[in-house]
């Protein structure tokens, strides 16, 4: 959408400082440990853009808590698992040996939004190594937050997702909803559902050297993230509110965690009942 478009769209100003207080007014407070997914285009034209938006929520949870956003590099995986485009088949070796290698202070986010891109950029902010599915985190916290992230099952036990559940964070919804709740994936590997585990690649350092590496995965169903978010907000708190003109939600991420594991577990043993 254009500039001028957007801004025709927009009803008053909105500046770090409004976005300040619409964050407080959803409950926010300094300390808090957050993971955000955000969608700038909702909110509305900003003056300052990304920028501001993220100055405001540093504002916010101040250095004394944490601002976690995920920075995944699914274009840094092995192509044979494309779809929007697939590659052509013959491709496929070319692009595994000629892929530039992960690097955690350039390497682009891909499909994460304009915020979470310029986030990883900014002063003190930190990010995992994981060469396909990282995350960048900012504040106190930081470096344990990202620090020892497992490249098998990388949104498992051994990720920065763990930490922030040990951490009791929240989740914090601007313009987007559960389809975009890499939190849930943990919920995921927690469910004993029994899906199907597969082998994934990606360009990464070793010892200093560009290498092709393979990991396992979890087969995901994201596809139902959005039918899970709706059934927790039936028996769970959730926070509503404003961000600019984004609709936005405040949650806690542990229940929700623990919510999508007894989801996947409860569809598992119907689907198993019915046989």
């Amino acid at each position: 959408m254009a500039s001028k478009d957007l801004m025709d769209q927009t009803k008053s100003l909105i500046t770090r400082d409004s976005l300040r207080k619409d964050l407080l007014a959803l409950g926010l407070k300094a300390g808090d440990h957050v993971i955000t997914h955000s969608s700038l285009r909702s909110i509305g034209w900003v003056a300052g853009g990304e920028i501001a938006v993220i100055q405001a929520l540093m504002d916010v949870m101040t250095v004394e808590g944490s601002l976690v956003m995920p920075a995944q590099t699914t274009h840094n995986t092995d192509p044979k698992f494309w779809k929007n485009p697939p590659v052509p088949e013959e491709w496929w070796p070319s692009i595994r040996f000629m892929m530039p290698a992960y690097l955690p202070e350039i390497t682009p986010t891909l499909g994460m939004g304009k915020i979470a891109e310029a986030f990883r950029s900014f002063p003190d902010v930190r990010r995992s190594l994981h060469p396909a599915c990282s995350f960048t985190s900012w504040g106190k916290q930081a470096d344990w937050i990202v620090n020892d992230h497992a490249l098998d099952f990388p949104f498992g036990d051994h990720s920065p997702l763990a930490k922030l559940y040990e951490l009791d964070a929240s989740i914090l919804f601007i313009g987007t909803d559960y389809s975009s709740c890499t939190a849930m994936h943990l919920g995921e590997f927690r469910s004993k559902d029994g899906r199907p585990v597969f082998e994934q690649g990606s360009a990464m350092l070793e010892n200093g050297e560009r290498m092709w590496k393979t990991y396992q995965e979890l087969e995901e169903y994201s596809d139902r993230f959005q039918d899970v978010g709706v059934a927790f907000e039936q028996s769970h708190h959730v926070h509503t509110g404003n961000i600019g003109q984004a609709a936005c939600k405040v949650i806690k991420l542990r229940p929700l965690v623990d919510f999508t594991s007894e989801y996947f577990n409860d569809l598992s043993k119907q689907q198993t009942d019915s046989l």
